[in-house]
Order: C-alpha cells, then structure tokens, then sequence
C-alpha cells in the first residue's frame, strides 16, 4: 500500500510539471499605461498588443485629463486591480500622472516615454512653458473655458508626424480637452526619487522639446534611450517602445 501510495505521488508529480513550466512562463509584472493630454487610450493599442502577446497583463488607463487629481485617482484604482507588480509607463502628460500616482508600494519601475517628469512643487505649465532656443513649443491655442487644445492645423505635425496621417487629422479633430486644473496643479510626490526610472526621449518631438526631455531624465537619474521620433512614438514606433518597457521589467 505504502509503494502504491508513493508510485501515486510520483504519477502525480509527474503530470504537473508541465503545468508548472507553463506558469512560470506568464510574466512576473502587469503593466499598466497612461496616456497624455489631447488623446485617449486608444493609442497604445499596438503597444497592448505587442505587450499581451509577450505575457504581460496589461491594463490601459483612460484617463479624463480634467484634472490632475482625477487622474492620478483612476491611475491608482488600475494600479490596485493589477494580479502583479507593476511597470508603470507614461506618455506625455501622462509622466506627471505617473510621477504622482508611482508611489503606490505595488509599483516597481516608471518608464516615460515622451513625457512630462516633474519635481515635488513643479506642474506640467511650468515645464511646458520654460524656453529652449531652437526648439520649438507646443502649438497650443489660448485656453478656452478652462481647456486647452492643440491648434488642428499644426497637430498632425507637430503631434503626430511620421503616423498615418488620416489618423493624424483624425486626432486633431477628436481632441480631448485638456484641463487648467491638469496643467496647473503642483506635484506633491515624486516617485522617480525612490523608484527605478526610464526615459525614452524623442529627438523630433515639437510637443516636449527634446533638450527638455533629457534635462529631466537626467534630473531623474534614469535609464535613457533615444529615438528619432515624433511625439506620438507608440504609433510610429510600437515594437521600440514595446520592448523598452520590456527592459523596464527585466
């Protein structure tokens, strides 16, 4: 009885070995993405995919861009429902969001790609609005009931160049206003000073000046990488930016 008992084990032990290789291959960390001002979420699409299919859980936040807070508040309910620990990637405006909601424990990594990384008593308008000769600025239009918009006109360019660009003027003529309160509001915490950070600075961007970029990455003290890229680079380039949040978790 007792040699059929462990022949049982042994049949047993056996049979779920493959089951074990099988989860150990899922990876370790969700990732969890945020998108910046003007756009939804729908443009991470391809880097989702990229992602899902390397076997990360992947959440994508659709943030309001109303306001600062808002955003953090969704960023932070995506960060609680994640099944692991979590990469943390921002586009854009989306580095601020990033940058205020990273301190959560369940956070490992930030990575922002073509975005925003404020210190503690900085907002977005200050960064957005500091002068680099020869580089240029957002092309944004005056606010217009405590929203901002890109000028459609200049948007498939200096948003969006080198994307499809019916996509382009599409966006331009979706726009998702961008609230003052997003703008204007102050970081209190910087997670970038206790986490590990990543940067991926696009060198043609006419949205975040690229000099801007790399001030800020090196204020961060983070790992960079450099594209020659537009602004909207998860369009232009989703396997690159797919597989520098890949490093992130690696």
């Amino acid at each position: 009885m007792t040699r059929f008992i462990s022949l049982l084990i042994a049949i047993l032990i056996t049979a779920l070995c493959p089951i074990a290789t099988a989860q150990s291959s899922t990876q370790p960390y969700s990732v969890v993405l945020v998108h910046g001002a003007f756009v939804d979420a729908s443009g991470w699409r391809a880097t989702y995919d990229i992602l899902t299919e390397k076997g990360f859980e992947v959440i994508v936040v659709q943030n309001p861009t109303v306001s600062l807070a808002g955003d953090v508040a969704v960023t932070r309910r995506a960060i609680a429902a994640a099944a692991h620990p979590v990469i943390l990637v921002g586009h854009s405006y989306g580095g601020a969001v990033i940058t205020e909601a990273g301190a959560d424990p369940k956070v490992r990594s930030l990575v922002y790609i073509a975005a925003f990384a404020p210190e503690v008593g900085e907002n977005v308008f200050s960064l957005a609005t500091r002068p680099i000769p020869g580089e240029h600025g957002a092309p944004l239009l005056p606010p217009k009931d405590g929203y901002l918009f890109v000028d459609p006109a200049q948007f498939p360019t200096a948003f969006a160049a080198g994307a499809d660009q019916e996509l382009a003027r599409f966006m331009a003529d979706s726009q998702v206003p961008w609230g003052l309160e997003a703008v204007e509001t102050k970081i209190t915490a910087a997670a970038w000073k206790s986490k590990p950070s990543f940067f991926m600075v696009t060198t043609e961007d006419r949205m975040i000046q690229p000099t801007l970029q790399r001030d800020m990455a090196q204020r961060a003290g983070s790992t960079t990488i450099q594209i020659a890229s537009s602004h909207a680079v998860m369009l232009t380039h989703p396997d690159k930016v797919a597989a520098f949040i890949q490093s992130a978790a690696e």
